[in-house]
């Protein structure tokens, strides 16, 4: 499927490592490097948002500030091929949706609820949707790690509720919006996936993403509030600009990385960002690490090492 698309749009076909003994795909060390760096990149501006008391204003400025970025990056980077353009055109709608999910879900349940649920099942379905519809069936070993990293991230939740205090998880409403969030996720992760196979430049693919993005969420808040989110960007400037070098970066690796290894691989491997999560909410926010996280964490280092191996 993919190198006749690329050949039509004059690209040469996307290079993926199949082990001469069994025929699946190896995960090249240098995407194994670039999206933990990613995870890590990711975690760390998350984490940074909440040490600065972060509003929901700041994820609007975050997506401000990698458009600036990505306007004084676009002319020295080559430009994705057209094959591409109607994949970042899905990808935006599907980022949008993904934004108002996550704050509905975040409104009607508890964060520590809806993130787990909206990060640990989008791989899985990653994973069984370009199985059958990309024809990228994974090894046994990487089905293990998979499930072992989906597993760690919704131990979190499940175990957590149990053993630590008990907690307000919200409405059903909530967990459908976490849960339709996951649906979104898993969506725009394939899309991408194949959108940045077809661009031949996954800067370029990865830089028209964030810019598309901007148009619909910083037009909205302009419309919605002009004075109030301009008062804001002149206080949070440096937010905006640190969180979208880092967004820009975090997501680029990752997108590079699906043209060197399938897809639901490197989704896994991307939801490690909660380790990195976790230490740095150690570190920096002094937040307890009880037994139950890091149990949970020791599951998905293993996942992560299963995928590598695999």
């Amino acid at each position: 499927m993919y190198p006749a698309a690329r050949r039509a749009a004059g690209r040469p076909p996307v290079r993926i490592v199949h082990s001469p003994d069994h025929g699946f795909p190896l995960l090249p060390t240098e995407a194994l490097l670039a999206v933990l760096a990613g995870a890590l990149l990711h975690a760390g501006w998350n984490t940074a948002l909440k040490a600065g008391g972060g509003s929901a204003s700041d994820a609007v400025l975050v997506v401000a500030g990698s458009a600036f970025i990505a306007l004084l990056m676009l002319p020295v980077v080559p430009a994705p091929s057209l094959a591409s353009a109607p994949y970042l055109g899905v990808t935006a709608v599907l980022h949008v949706a993904y934004f108002r999910l996550l704050a509905a879900a975040y409104r009607e349940g508890a964060m520590s609820h809806a993130y787990p649920l909206m990060r640990g099942t989008p791989p899985l379905l990653v994973a069984l949707c370009s199985g059958v519809l990309l024809g990228e069936g994974l090894s046994a070993g990487a089905w293990v790690g998979t499930v072992l990293v989906c597993g760690g991230i919704l131990g979190l939740t499940l175990l957590g509720r149990r053993s630590g205090p008990a907690g307000p998880a919200g409405s059903w409403r909530g967990t459908a919006c976490a849960l339709a969030n996951a649906l979104v996720i898993a969506a725009y992760t394939l899309v991408d996936g194949i959108g940045v196979r077809l661009s031949g430049s996954a800067a370029g693919y990865t830089l028209w993403g964030f810019l598309l993005l901007s148009v619909p969420m910083v037009g909205g808040a302009l419309l919605s509030d002009a004075r109030g989110f301009l008062s804001h960007a002149r206080r949070r400037w440096m937010v905006a600009l640190a969180g979208g070098a880092a967004s820009i970066a975090s997501y680029g690796l990752a997108l590079w990385a699906m043209t060197l290894a399938p897809i639901a691989v490197v989704a896994a491997l991307r939801e490690t960002s909660i380790l990195f999560a976790m230490a740095l909410a150690a570190l920096v926010l002094r937040e307890r690490i009880g037994p139950v996280r890091l149990a949970s964490g020791v599951v998905i280092v293993l996942g992560a090492a299963s995928l590598r191996l695999a």
